[in-house]
């Protein structure tokens, strides 16, 4: 089923509350929201995601800027999704990592990670650090929805530079967000722009300072998440590919943005 057709009236999917998320420092950082009243939200870091999906808020739809669903064997440059929207990303593209196999996710070492990404991949590619600095996060969520299935429906995965492509009329940003790992103030400030342009943030939530344990871009990148969580909840949503694939443990894989 897809899970914009999940059952509910449109007062059930209204009163919802949506959550964006993204990594940080000390776990995770997470924007909550009510679907019909963007001035209900509050901002908040957790050290796993199974405490966000669990907040008091009980957020019906969770976007997260974390890979969901791994293949046994990669082909090409990473999973489909990440074929499907680079193209889409121009410049920014390399911001999407190709996610190798699950035993190499599954791997601890960095050396034995490569070992085995070049071994399942097709043509043959290793790990980058950048990528593999973020298994951990792939391996809690992967086990986060193994253990709780009745999640799979609510967890998104989505990718930041994604969200904003669809809020710039579908076209790909000029300006990077970081420059040699540091914010780019220019970049910064075109995302808050389209942020705000869209309507569906307060500007004052747009504004806001990190909480303590968190940068600024993971801010960013979580109210990202969240207009495509209020799409979603609102019967919107587009999924690279669509329909989303599954792996082989019955997890979706698939990149979501905003509708056209």
């Amino acid at each position: 089923m897809d899970p914009r057709d999940e059952p509910g009236d449109d007062e059930e999917r209204q009163t919802m509350w949506v959550a964006g998320v993204d990594g940080c420092r000390i776990g995770w950082i997470a924007v909550l929201m009510r679907a019909d009243d963007p001035q209900a939200h509050r901002i908040v870091t957790a050290p796993t995601l199974a405490a966000i999906v669990d907040a008091p808020e009980q957020p019906a739809v969770v976007a997260v800027d974390m890979p969901i669903g791994l293949p046994e064997r990669t082909q090409g440059s990473g999973r489909v999704p990440e074929q499907l929207i680079r193209p889409l990303l121009g410049q920014r593209q390399s911001s999407v990592f190709a996610i190798p196999s699950r035993r190499a996710v599954e791997a601890q070492d960095y050396g034995e990670a490569c070992a085995i990404a070049a071994a399942t991949s097709d043509p043959s590619r290793k790990v980058s650090r950048q990528g593999f600095a973020i298994f951990p996060k792939i391996r809690e969520i992967d086990a986060l929805l193994r253990a709780r299935p009745d999640l799979i429906p609510q967890v998104f995965e989505v990718h930041p530079e994604l969200a904003f492509w669809a809020l710039n009329d579908r076209k790909a940003l000029n300006e990077p967000k970081k420059v040699k790992g540091v914010p780019y103030g220019l970049g910064m400030a075109l995302r808050r722009e389209l942020l705000a342009r869209s309507g569906l943030l307060p500007c004052g939530l747009i504004q806001s300072p990190p909480p303590r344990g968190a940068a600024q871009d993971d801010l960013l990148d979580a109210l990202a998440g969240l207009t495509v969580a209020l799409d979603i909840a609102r019967g919107g949503g587009q999924p690279f590919p669509d329909p989303p694939g599954r792996d082989a443990h019955g997890l979706p894989v698939a990149i979501w943005t905003l509708r056209s």
